[in-house]
């Protein structure tokens, strides 16, 4: 190879080196933008999150929009939701408010119970109980002071205030559902009865608690919740946590009745 021939091989080298060293310096900028976009975008989702649940923990409940079936206290403390003249199909819900499946159920099936009732389909009788009893506090307190909570509040405010106490439920083993937060909850979904405060902050409704504690467990057998019965028998979660199973088996239950 004659000495210009080398020479000429050395440069396209040199410059095929220099070429590839550009290349890994700009996929080197590259990675770093991808990078920091990821960083900034975890950042963003990050403080959304905090600033939503901080928002939950110290924001203001909301009355409920839209038509409700009418809604009626029963003796036992219940809250029947129906039209006038449907007694069945029957519907009962078990929950806890502190139960994280039931604020889930609520979440995708809440909607869809309340239809039913409204177009007249069902009648739905809400059955709130301590479950956690034998839970060590918060997760047992919790528990108990949401239930006696929610006896408190007159039957038309209670989808409100039932909303709300899952809205802002505290994670386990978090402290929440404070008096002062379920007396605020109350009069941000208007309750105006002036019993009301006395009645959350007394624990008025402990005894009525302990009622339905009993009968939930001991007469129908409940074990975790939600538990959900129609006319009388268990749904598994596969129909009650989907929203289209619970209207199908609903109607259902409905022909079969006529």
């Amino acid at each position: 190879m004659s000495k210009a021939a080398r020479e000429r091989s050395a440069r396209e080298r040199l410059a095929a080196e220099r070429k590839r060293q550009a290349a890994r310096e700009k996929q080197r900028r590259l990675l770093a933008i991808v990078l920091g976009s990821v960083v900034a975008v975890a950042v963003i989702v990050v403080a959304t999150v905090l600033v939503i649940d901080q928002k939950n923990k110290n924001g203001r409940a909301e009355p409920h929009k839209g038509a409700l079936a009418p809604l009626s206290r029963q003796d036992d403390g219940s809250i029947v939701m129906a039209k006038a003249g449907v007694t069945k199909p029957e519907l009962e819900i078990f929950e806890d408010f502190q139960c994280p499946i039931c604020k889930q159920f609520e979440a995708s099936t809440g909607e869809t119970v309340e239809k039913l009732a409204l177009e007249g389909k069902v009648k739905v009788v809400y059955r709130p109980f301590h479950l956690f009893g034998q839970q060590k506090d918060p997760i047992r307190i919790n528990s108990l002071r949401s239930a006696e909570a929610a006896l408190c509040v007159p039957a038309d405010k209670w989808i409100s205030y039932h909303d709300a106490l899952f809205k802002f439920q505290p994670a386990e083993g978090e402290k929440g559902f404070s008096p002062d937060d379920l007396v605020k909850w109350g009069k941000d979904v208007g309750v105006t009865d002036p019993n009301f405060e006395k009645c959350v902050r007394d624990e008025q409704k402990k005894s009525q608690v302990d009622a339905m504690t009993k009968y939930a467990l001991q007469d129908r057998g409940v074990d975790g919740t939600p538990t959900v019965f129609l006319n009388g028998q268990k749904l598994d979660s596969g129909q009650f946590m989907n929203p289209a199973g619970l209207r199908a088996a609903i109607e259902a239950a409905g022909a079969a009745g006529k």
